[in-house]
């Protein structure tokens, strides 16, 4: 929520400075195992001249070789390395905002990130898996205005409707356990907030996108159906995981998670009550198996709401730095090129 609010401090909004590929970024993790395979060689050099013999004899048969130059040589080229994967990424900065008219329905996504979702009945887990979802829908949700609720024992809405949908993945994917620290599953609270999100003048042109696997009964989501129905709200739930259930890992100390009796505990979808959730608001279940299938029956759920046209400034223009990066990478290498390992003798 802090994140939001530093966005609407200035009209040039959300981050001045972001990365487009993100994901790219992870590559700079060559940078220190590069490092270390440095130094291991040095050390390994090093070893191999104590060797050879007498040291005065070593020193005059290396004599013209340069150890500072050498170091110069792999510290130029691991900068231009990091300058390049940097350059993948793509820095980016906004351009200027333009007034742009769509029409398109609201949707809040209300996100389960209690830490039953971290568990692995379905791969990687529960959570990751929900996010991969959100991103396929928000390919296929050009013109509609999405928010982002998260909950667990509590509920907090981490992003209010809009149209930018890169500021959107990126609160969804920053989304994890730690965002609330009380744990539980209380839908009832997650919905009402959803609620409180939308345009309570208008009585349509509204869904909230519930994701959890439903693990806590929670009575009072389904008594709050009503005035979701009366205010034109559509549920449309996201059942995630198996009814079999899986043993709950701690992931801090890789431990099954057991209860007072010292049993497993295990952690099941809980499909009745999302399944009338949706149903008593005209939405539609399904169980996350395959992410394609299920963004299609969302899609095509959502397909049944009236549009409404709808206003918002939104970045129509970014500036890319990446050329930056690589000029000065190249430029690197260039001079790495011709920097010799050998260094000048004077002649006596």
């Amino acid at each position: 929520m802090d994140l939001w609010k530093e966005r609407n401090k200035s009209s040039t909004s959300y981050y001045m400075f972001h990365f487009q590929h993100t994901e790219y970024l992870t590559a700079l993790i060559l940078v220190p195992l590069l490092v270390l395979l440095f130094l291991s060689l040095l050390s390994w050099k090093k070893a191999r001249i104590a060797k050879i013999g007498d040291a005065k004899l070593v020193k005059e048969l290396i004599k013209g070789y340069s150890p500072l130059k050498f170091t110069l040589r792999f510290v130029l080229f691991l900068m231009a390395l990091a300058l390049i994967i940097t350059g993948a990424a793509n820095l980016q900065s906004p351009g200027a905002m333009e007034k742009v008219t769509r029409k398109g329905v609201d949707v809040m996504i209300a996100l389960d990130v209690s830490k039953s979702m971290l568990a692995e009945d379905i791969k990687p887990n529960r959570l990751d898996r929900a996010k991969q979802l959100v991103n396929k829908l928000m390919e296929r949700m050009e013109n509609d205005r999405v928010g982002l609720v998260v909950f667990a024992g509590k509920a907090y809405i981490q992003m209010p409707l809009t149209t930018d949908h890169s500021a959107a993945r990126m609160y969804i994917q920053n989304a994890a356990p730690s965002a609330v620290p009380t744990q539980g599953t209380v839908i009832s609270e997650a919905l009402k907030i959803s609620n409180s999100a939308f345009n309570s003048k208008d009585r349509k042109f509204k869904s909230i996108l519930l994701i959890s696997d439903g693990e806590d009964h929670d009575a009072e989501a389904l008594k709050f159906t009503e005035a979701l129905v009366k205010n034109g709200v559509m549920i449309n739930a996201v059942g995630i995981g198996s009814p079999e259930g899986v043993p709950l890992i701690d992931k801090e100390s890789n431990q099954l998670r057991k209860d007072a009796q010292g049993n497993a505990i295990i952690t099941r979808l809980n499909e009745g009550e999302l399944k009338q959730l949706s149903q008593q608001t005209k939405g539609v279940y399904v169980r996350l198996e395959d992410s394609d299938e299920a963004a299609d029956k969302i899609m095509a759920q959502l397909s049944t709401i009236e549009q409404t046209s709808m206003g918002d400034q939104a970045f129509m223009n970014y500036k890319s730095y990446f050329q930056w990066f690589l000029a000065v990478a190249l430029l690197l290498l260039l001079v790495e090129f011709f920097v010799s390992e050998r260094k000048k003798i004077q002649l006596t």
